[in-house]
C-alpha cells in the first residue's frame, strides 16, 4: 500500500472517528500518525513539528521519539536546530544548548541563527555568552530587523520568534 492510499484511509478513519466522539487525544495521535506518513523519511521539517506538537501536547516521549529518530539517521543541520529550538521553547536548556552548539560549529555565518542563539543564552542568564554571537550576527548582517528584534526582545526577557 502507497503512502497515498494509506494517507486517503487514515484521514477517513479520523473523520469516521470524530464524528462518532473520538477522544481529542485520540483524534490528534491519529492525525500526528497521518502527518508522519504524509511527510515520509526526508520531510523531516514536518517530522520535527509534528514531534513539536507531540511534545507540547502531553505526549513527550512520542515527541522524544521522533526527534530521536531524526536524528539517529542521516539528517540536515538544520533539522538540529529546530529540535533545538523545541527544548528552548520547553524550558529544556540542558538539551537545547548541545543541539545550538553543534548547528553554529557547522554554521558560524548564519547571522539570524547567531542572533537567536544568542537570545536564548541570554534568557539563561548567560550575558557574556550571549554577545559574543550577538556581535557576530550584527557583523555578518547588521541591517538585518529580524536580528535586531531578536536580541533587542532578549534583553527584555522575550523569546524570539520566527
Amino acid at each position: 500500500m502507497n503512502a497515498h492510499t494509506v494517507a486517503a484511509a487514515a484521514a477517513g478513519l479520523f473523520l469516521v472517528g470524530t464524528s462518532a466522539g473520538q477522544a481529542g487525544e485520540d483524534a490528534a495521535k491519529s492525525l500526528l500518525q497521518l502527518a508522519l506518513v504524509q511527510a515520509g523519511k526526508n520531510g523531516s521539517w514536518e517530522r520535527v513539528g509534528a514531534g513539536r506538537v507531540y511534545y507540547f501536547g502531553g505526549l513527550k516521549p512520542q515527541g522524544q521519539a521522533v526527534f530521536d529518530a531524526i536524528l539517529g539517521g542521516k539528517h540536515e543541520d538544520s533539522d538540529v536546530y529546530r529540535i533545538a529550538r523545541v527544548y528552548a521553547e520547553a524550558g529544556e536548556w540542558d538539551k537545547a544548548k548541545p543541539l545550538f552548539e553543534r548547528f553554529l560549529a557547522n554554521n558560524h555565518d548564519d547571522a539570524r541563527a547567531l542572533a537567536e542563539v544568542g537570545a536564548n543564552y541570554l534568557l539563561q542568564g548567560d550575558r557574556a555568552t550571549a554577545e559574543r554571537p550577538f556581535d557576530r550576527a550584527f557583523e555578518l548582517e547588521g541591517k538585518d530587523p529580524w536580528l535586531t528584534q531578536y536580541v533587542a526582545g532578549a534583553y527584555l526577557g522575550v523569546r524570539p520568534q520566527e
